[in-house]
């Protein structure tokens, strides 16, 4: 069963997602804020096998810890979905630029990030 690092300070948006993926049959781990997201993936065995991140966050922003997982190569080939409230093009850009591979606005489809999810699964298989 395919596992998922939700990041979202917002207790309310990872029960959310933590939700949606495991109706999906998604295992799902959670992460506070990119602070948390690292530290939990030092340790983590096996690791994700996808994050979905915020943006906005207190202590380290989503683009903060993207930049530094795509700079891991222990962690840079795992797909990451920057799901956040800013939809702005400039934001968009500044997430693939960083690295994520998809980017959903909140508020968002549950069944779009389920697909999205899955189609990121299928891709690295």
């Amino acid at each position: 069963m395919p596992t998922v690092l939700v990041v979202d300070d917002t207790p309310s948006i990872r029960f959310l997602i933590r939700m949606n993926l495991e109706l999906a049959g998604i295992d799902v781990i959670e992460a506070e804020d990119g602070q948390d997201c690292l530290t939990q993936l030092e340790t983590l065995d096996p690791l994700p096998d996808l994050i979905t991140i915020d943006m906005v966050m207190p202590r380290l922003d989503g683009i903060s810890a993207i930049t530094a997982m795509r700079a891991d190569e222990r962690l840079d080939q795992i797909p990451i979905v920057m799901v956040s409230t800013q939809g702005q093009q400039i934001d968009l850009n500044r997430a693939k630029v960083a690295g994520a591979d998809e980017y959903i606005i909140k508020p968002f489809d549950p069944d779009h990030l389920v697909t999205t999810v899955q189609r990121l699964f299928n891709s690295r298989r």
